[in-house]
């Protein structure tokens, strides 16, 4: 089976996108696997299916790069707006893309026809221990964790994904491939969890790196932006209703938590190559 797909990035957070609106693909968890690997196949954290949709404009399917289904990745859902319009598949600059956390609303901004920014209204930041999950009775903010004889205090925060936040004085010398699936597999997350780890460059610039699960450290993470912000919010290290830059290894977002927890996101999105991939399904 020939597959036609297009490698994007959104701030470095890249994925393999298949435009699945005329035809499906058979058992996605193993074409990602088979996908994803640098330096032996095509490369990426991940594939992502833009799938037609009877509730939206169209439907986002994403798997990691361990062949994992996600609920959501805010990186990838600016680069299927930018597919979409870029490809004519819809002249409008407002879309809805169905996910599995919900429909999702995106702005697009076109110049000289190439979509160039989208932002994203991401939905509102849960810290309610159900919606993360995490197994706790009530809410994990700031909370001591103890990981290979080391103490990290944690916020849980749900973005219709699940993520820990860690504020640090220092983020540079972490050794993430070896304290990362320590945090990603914690037993307190049934269904594992992303985990961000920050550090406070002022009251409205965060610098952060991230262990995604299924796929690792990965240059960006949108979910994990907002998370971030919000669980700054939450802690008193950033205000609400004001635009934060997190930077991250890829490149900068811009992220707004209001005080009713809403967060917007708004990011570049990227084409890099189109190419086929021989699929022996």
């Amino acid at each position: 089976m020939r597959i036609p797909f297009t490698k994007m990035h959104g701030i470095g957070n890249d994925y393999i996108y298949i435009d699945c609106l005329t035809f499906d693909i058979p058992s996605p968890e193993k074409l990602s696997r088979e996908m994803s690997p640098r330096h032996f196949s095509v490369g990426a954290d991940g594939i992502v299916l833009i799938c037609p949709s009877n509730v939206a404009d169209a439907k986002m399917r994403m798997f990691n790069a361990d062949g994992s289904e996600g609920k959501m990745c805010g990186n990838a859902i600016r680069c299927v707006g930018k597919y979409l319009y870029d490809n004519r598949l819809t002249d409008k600059t407002e879309l809805s893309i169905d996910t599995l956390s919900g429909i999702k609303h995106l702005t697009l901004y076109p110049e000289n026809g190439r979509v160039k920014e989208v932002k994203v209204a991401m939905g509102t930041a849960s810290f309610e221990p159900k919606d993360i999950p995490v197994l706790r009775e009530e809410k994990m903010i700031n909370q001591p964790i103890e990981i290979l004889g080391q103490t990290y205090n944690l916020t849980a925060v749900s973005m219709g994904n699940p993520h820990a936040v860690c504020f640090l004085p220092e983020i540079d010398d972490l050794l993430l491939e070896k304290i990362g699936p320590k945090f990603e597999n914690l037993p307190i997350f049934p269904e594992r969890v992303n985990t961000e780890f920050v550090k406070i460059i002022d009251d409205k610039t965060l610098k952060m790196r991230v262990w995604e699960r299924g796929s690792g450290e990965t240059y960006a993470c949108g979910t994990g932006a907002c998370a971030t912000v919000a669980a700054a919010v939450v802690n008193g290290v950033c205000p609400p209703d004001k635009e934060i830059t997190v930077r991250l290894i890829g490149g900068d977002l811009k992220i707004t938590c209001a005080s009713d927890m809403s967060v917007t996101m708004t990011g570049e999105a990227q084409k890099v190559y189109e190419g086929v991939y021989e699929y022996e399904c």
